[in-house]
C-alpha cells in the first residue's frame, strides 16, 4: 500500500508540475553522463587501435615482447639468478640474452650451468615468448592472405597509357577482347583494362577459357561499378587511348547505367579519350548525346541489328562481306592519308591505283563518301580504303596490271520488279526490319509475317502489303502454308524477347530444319537469312544450309570494336547498313565482264566503274563448294587476281540502289 501511494503521488506531482517531478529527471539522466573511469578510457582507445588492422596487432605483441624481456631481465637482476656473478656482462646483454630465450625455445639448451632457478624462469619465459611468436606468426600470416585477397578482388590503380578501357560486361566482351588483339598486333606492349561489378577472378578465368590467345596483348581486370567515380578511376580512363561501354545484359535498365556511366566519364570536361557506347532503346539516344558530347560514339544495337537483317536478306552472301568488313581477321577499313596521286587524279584512278588496297570512298570537304561519281576529283582528299592491314596501305600508287577493257560486260540490266517474302518469328527488332524492307521494296510488294507471338503494332508501310498470320513457327503444316516456290527471301528472326537466349535459338533451328526441307522440296532457289543471339549456334545453322546467319551480339561486337579504334569508322558505317548512299550488291558478274572469260580483278573495277559503281569483291560459285561460312566470297583481291566468270558468279560492290 505505501508503494502504491507513492506512486500515486508522484503521478499527481508530475500532473500537476511539481518541483517533485522535475528533480527526478536530472537524476535518471545523470546516470548516462557519468565521467567514463580510466579503464574505460584505455579500453576504447585499446579497441580503435586494434580496429587499424595488421599493423596495430603487430605493434600490440612487439610491446608485449618488449614488456616481457625487459620484465624478467629486471627479475633475474634483482634476484641474481644467474650462477655466475660476473660483473662484465652487463644489463644490455641480459637483455639481448632474454631475447633469443623468448623468440628461441632451444635456447635453454645453452643455460646448462645456470642454477634451477635461473632455468625455470627462462623456461617461463620461453613459454611466453612461444604465445607471443605464434600470435606474430598468426597475425602476418593473417594480414599477407588479406592482402593478397584484396589483390585478387583488383581494387588497385591501372598504371597504363594508351590502352584500351571497356566498362561493364556483357556475353560481346568476349568477341570485343579478341578483336583487339587482332587490332593490337602491330602496337607496342598493348594492353585492355576491364572494369565491371563482378569478382576479378572470375573475370580472368572466363576471359583466359574463351580467348586463349591474346596475341600479345596483356589484359587487366579490375572490380568496382563504372558508375562509381572512385572505381571508375582504377582504369585510368583519361590516359587510355579509347573507352568502350557496354550495355549490362541483366540490367533491367541497362540503357540508364550507360547514360549515369557517360555521365561518370565526362564529369571532368569536354576532354579525353574516345567513348564508343551501346545503347538498346532507340529513344535514350538524345539523351545520351547529350552526356557525351563530341567525343562519343553512340551505337543503337536494336536498329544496327535490324539493318544488317535487311541488308543480308536482300542477297545470299551479303553477310560474309559486312562480317569481313567489321571484323579483323582479314580485310577491314582504313584510311589513307597520303595518297600520293597526281593532283588531276579522279575517283575513278584512284580505284585501279592499288594493288592491295581497295578505293571504296573519300573524305572531302563535305564529310566521307561513300562510291562517288568516277570523275571525282581526289586532291586534298582522304582515300577511304580496304586492306589487310594498315601497315600494307602504300602512298605511291603500285598497281601491277592494266584493265583489259575488251572484256568488259556488255549487259546492263537491272532488278526492280515487286517482290514476295514471308518473314517468321518476332521481336523488338521486327518493327524496324519491316520499315528497312519497305524502303528497299517497289510498290506492290508483299510481305507475309507467321508468328507464335502477335505484334501489338505494325509501322505504317508505304511500297509493301503486310499480312500477319500468329501461329506456331515450328509447326511444319503451317510453314508449308505460307512458303511457295516464288519467294524472294525468307527471314526467320528469334524469339529474344519471349524466351532465354539458347531457348530461342533452339527455336529457330527448328524452323530453319523445316524451312529449308521445304524450299529444296519445292526445288526453289529463295535465300533464307536467319538471326541467332549466340555465335555457337551458327554452326548448327549450317546444318540447315541457310544462306546467311547474323549473330546479334557477335556483329555488335566488331562495330564497338573498329569505332574504338577509330571514330571516322561511324559515317561509314551508317551509309553501308542505311538506305541513303551507297550499299553492298552482289550483283551477276556478266554484268561488269565477259562470261566464260579469264579476266583479272582489275578488269572487274573497271566495268563497275563504267556503270558508276565500285568493286570490292566477288563471290565465286567455284569457290563456294566447301568454303564454309564465307559461301565463296572474296572480298578485296589483289587487283592481277584472276578467276574464270561462270554462271551464278557475282561481283561485290558499292551501288547507289
Amino acid at each position: 500500500m505505501a508503494r502504491t501511494g507513492l506512486q500515486a503521488r508522484q503521478r499527481t506531482a508530475r500532473a500537476m508540475g511539481s518541483p517533485t517531478a522535475e528533480r527526478t529527471t536530472p537524476i535518471a539522466r545523470s546516470k548516462h553522463l557519468e565521467e567514463p573511469t580510466l579503464r574505460e578510457k584505455l579500453r576504447y582507445q585499446f579497441d580503435n587501435s586494434m580496429a587499424r588492422g595488421t599493423p596495430a596487432l603487430i605493434a600490440w605483441l612487439c610491446v608485449t615482447t618488449v614488456v616481457l624481456i625487459v620484465a624478467f631481465t629486471v627479475i633475474v637482476a634483482i634476484f641474481s639468478l644467474r650462477s655466475d656473478d660476473d660483473p662484465s656482462k652487463p644489463f644490455f646483454r641480459d637483455l639481448m640474452q632474454n631475447l633469443f630465450h623468448a623468440l628461441d625455445p632451444g635456447t635453454v639448451a645453452g643455460d646448462g650451468g645456470a642454477s634451477w632457478q635461473f632455468l625455470l624462469t627462462m623456461l617461463v619465459l620461453t613459454i611466453a615468448g612461444l604465445f607471443i611468436v605464434s600470435a606474430l606468426i598468426g597475425v602476418i600470416a593473417t594480414g599477407i592472405d588479406a592482402k593478397l585477397a584484396d589483390l585478387r578482388r583488383g581494387r588497385s590503380t591501372v598504371l597504363e597509357k594508351d590502352h584500351t578501357v571497356i566498362l561493364g560486361w556483357s556475353d560481346s566482351i568476349f568477341t570485343i577482347v579478341s578483336e583487339l588483339t587482332l587490332a593490337n598486333e602491330s602496337r607496342r606492349k598493348p594492353v585492355i583494362v576491364v572494369l565491371a561489378d563482378r569478382d576479378k577472378v572470375e573475370m580472368e578465368e572466363l576471359l583466359r577459357a574463351k580467348v586463349p590467345d591474346l596475341r600479345g596483348t596483356r589484359v587487366i581486370c579490375r572490380s568496382g561499378s563504372p558508375m562509381d567515380l572512385d572505381d571508375l578511376a582504377l582504369s585510368s580512363h583519361p590516359s587510355a587511348r579509347s573507352v568502350i561501354l557496354l550495355a549490362p545484359e541483366t540490367s533491367e535498365d541497362p540503357d540508364a547505367e550507360v547514360i549515369k556511366t557517360l555521365l561518370a566519364l565526362t564529369h571532368a570536361g569536354p576532354d579525353g579519350p574516345r567513348i564508343v557506347a551501346e545503347i538498346r532503346n532507340p529513344t535514350n539516344l538524345e539523351a545520351a548525346r547529350l552526356v557525351g558530347a563530341e567525343r562519343t560514339v553512340l551505337l543503337d544495337i536494336r536498329e544496327t541489328v535490324a539493318k544488317l537483317v535487311v541488308q543480308t536478306s536482300r542477297q545470299s552472301g551479303a553477310a560474309a562481306v559486312y562480317t569481313e568488313l567489321f571484323d579483323y581477321g582479314g580485310d577491314e577499313i582504313y584510311f589513307l592519308e597520303g595518297h600520293g596521286l597526281a593532283a588531276d587524279a579522279t575517283y575513278g584512278d584512284a580505284l585501279l591505283a592499288y594493288e592491295l588496297a581497295g578505293v571504296i570512298g573519300v573524305i572531302g570537304p563535305d564529310g566521307p563518301k561513300l562510291n562517288p561519281p568516277p570523275e571525282t576529283l581526289v586532291a586534298g582528299c582522304t582515300l577511304i580504303v580496304v586492306a589487310e592491314d594498315d601497315s600494307t596501305l602504300r602512298g605511291e600508287p603500285d598497281a601491277l596490271v592494266q584493265p583489259d577493257r575488251t572484256r568488259l560486260g556488255t549487259s546492263f540490266g537491272v532488278d526492280d520488279h515487286p517482290t514476295r517474302a514471308v518473314l517468321i518469328g518476332w521481336n523488338e527488332r521486327a518493327p524496324i526490319v519491316l520499315r528497312e524492307l519497305d524502303k528497299y521494296a517497289p510498290p506492290g510488294s508483299g510481305l507475309t509475317v507467321v508468328t507464335s507471338y502477335a505484334p501489338e503494332v505494325l509501322p505504317p508501310m508505304a511500297n509493301l502489303d503486310v499480312t500477319v498470320v500468329t501461329a506456331s513457327t515450328t509447326d511444319r503444316a503451317t510453314l508449308e502454308r505460307h512458303l511457295s516456290a516464288d519467294l524472294d527471301q525468307v527471314i526467320v528472326l528469334c524469339y529474344s524477347d519471349d524466351l532465354e537466349p539458347q531457348a530461342a535459338d533452339a527455336r529457330t533451328l527448328v524452323t530453319l530444319l523445316h524451312v529449308r526441307d521445304l524450299l529444296a522440296r519445292m526445288d526453289a532457289a529463295t535465300p533464307v537469312v536467319s538471326e541467332m543471339l549466340d555465335d555457337r549456334n551458327r554452326v548448327l545453322a549450317q546444318v540447315a544450309h541457310v544462306d546467311d546467319v547474323v549473330v546479334s551480339g557477335e556483329i555488335v561486337s566488331l562495330l564497338v570494336t573498329q569505332l574504338s579504334e577509330d571514330h571516322r569508322l561511324e559515317a561509314v558505317f551508317s551509309e553501308l547498313l542505311g538506305d541513303e548512299g551507297s550499299e553492298i550488291y552482289l550483283r551477276p558478274a556478266e554484268w561488269y565482264v565477259e562470261p566464260g572469260a579469264e579476266v583479272d580483278f582489275a578488269t572487274v573495277v573497271a566495268g563497275a566503274v563504267r556503270r558508276g559503281e565500285t568493286a570490292i569483291g566477288y563471290k565465286s560459285t567455284a569457290l563456294a563448294d566447301g568454303s564454309g561460312t564465307s559461301f565463296g566470297v572474296r572480298v578485296n583481291p589483289a587487283k592481277s587476281e584472276t578467276f574464270r566468270v561462270i554462271p551464278g558468279d557475282r561481283v561485290v560492290v558499292l551501288a547507289e540502289d
